[in-house]
């Protein structure tokens, strides 16, 4: 293999893992029924989602929460405008449940409610 070969390899290579933890996120599937499927991972302290969770559009949503910490956390998922309660669980080690809700041009927010973390607000929903 020619010296340029091998640099533009290791280049190639050295980018792939530098740009690992800033790859994008996936575009949120919505399935036959209209109902788009959203997954997030809940560590002690925060959120991870899979799919893009900016500009949603106003539909039927389902929320697929894992908890991935090893201790109990929970999902509290609100209207954003409003702050009525959408939905409402704790979260076993390992566990993983889905929270079905409407989501409004008034956008939602979540949180866990047993380790406090901030709001994460999606407040920037189209009708």
């Amino acid at each position: 293999m020619s010296v340029i070969k091998k640099v533009t390899t290791a280049f190639v290579l050295l980018t792939a893992i530098l740009m690992a933890p800033f790859a994008s996120a996936g575009t949120p599937e919505t399935r036959a029924d209209g109902v788009t499927v959203i997954h997030l991972d809940e560590y002690s302290g925060y959120f991870s989602a899979k799919e893009t969770i900016a500009g949603l559009k106003a539909g039927e949503y389902e929320f697929v929460v894992t908890n991935k910490s090893d201790k109990l956390v929970g999902f509290q998922i609100q209207n954003f405008k409003t702050h009525e309660g959408l939905d409402m669980f704790p979260l076993e080690p390992g566990e993983q449940r889905i929270s079905r809700v409407t989501v409004t041009g008034d956008g939602v927010r979540f949180r866990c409610p047993i380790n406090p973390t901030p709001w994460y607000d999606l407040d920037n929903v189209k009708s």
